[in-house]
């Protein structure tokens, strides 16, 4: 996987929130793609090309990069899980009319998760739910990077990796794309459970096993997180891991998306009070 540059969509999805790279077949499941912390839409190209055949590939795109540079960025988490999901239900026909699986890599984890809350509790629930890079909602992750310099906030880019280094390296290129990165920082760094209700349908996590920003204990603790089917996988590397495990990647969410031409489960409805 690497970090393409902004590519247009194959066949617009009529949101500024999310983007279809390619097309799939009409009777295949839809997979939603939560970004990284300062990621964008475009870097999860690769991931919807190795699935376009199986999946109808969505990324969402969040505000304060390409082509949604001129926009607030969020620095709230929950804001943002309200954000997607009011989108997501306002265009239900064209987004939840199928069964779906969520997956999200570190801060996108986290957001994965508040947006499969949040759908379930409109009666949207998904089919499965894959976390990558990421420790379970209920262990807190203090951090005071967003509250740094931005020699500092760079330091730990590095650190973890997924940034072309070549853009670290180059001053107007940094200016544009720091101001998204502090807020996600801040996103991430102040996010606090609420405890929601646990998910009933599967959970998968995903981990770099020298991945500094969670451990397997960490990552274990999603199964507290739903009543369904939980299983952990670990792969050589680091916060991006994912990175030269694309293949591996791409079985893992083939195995967490429904059968094809499968019936929809939404309801419309709340699943509970």
């Amino acid at each position: 996987m690497t970090t393409p540059a902004a590519r247009t969509a194959v066949a617009p999805t009529g949101s500024r929130w999310l983007r279809r790279f390619h097309t799939a077949p009409a009777d295949a499941p839809r997979l939603l793609v939560l970004p990284h912390a300062g990621g964008n839409a475009s870097y999860y190209f690769p991931l919807s090309a190795a699935l376009a055949e199986h999946a109808e590939v969505l990324v969402v795109q969040y505000p304060g990069r390409q082509e949604r540079f001129g926009e607030r960025c969020v620095e709230s988490l929950h804001e943002l899980a309200d954000l997607v999901t009011a989108e997501l239900l306002g265009g239900r026909e064209a987004f939840l009319d199928r069964p779906f699986t969520v997956f999200g890599h570190s801060m996108g984890a986290s957001l994965a998760f508040e947006v499969s809350c949040r759908l379930r509790d409109a009666g949207f629930p998904p089919a499965a739910l894959a976390v990558s890079g990421r420790r379970a909602p209920s262990i807190a992750a203090p951090g005071a990077v967003h509250l740094a310099s931005d020699e500092r906030l760079i330091a730990d880019m590095k650190l973890l990796g997924g940034t072309d280094e070549r853009m670290l390296d180059h001053p107007e290129l940094l200016a544009a794309i720091l101001p998204a990165v502090r807020s996600d920082y801040v996103a991430t760094e102040t996010y606090r459970f609420r405890g929601a209700i646990p998910l009933d349908c599967p959970v998968t996590a995903l981990i770099g096993d020298i991945d500094p920003r969670v451990d397997e204990p960490q990552a274990l603790a999603w199964r507290t997180h739903t009543t369904g089917a939980f299983r952990l996988r670990s792969y050589a590397g680091g916060h991006f891991y994912l990175v030269p495990h694309l293949d591996a990647i791409v079985s893992e969410l083939l195995a967490d998306l429904p059968a094809r031409g499968a019936d929809t489960v939404s309801t419309g409805a709340p699943t509970h009070p």
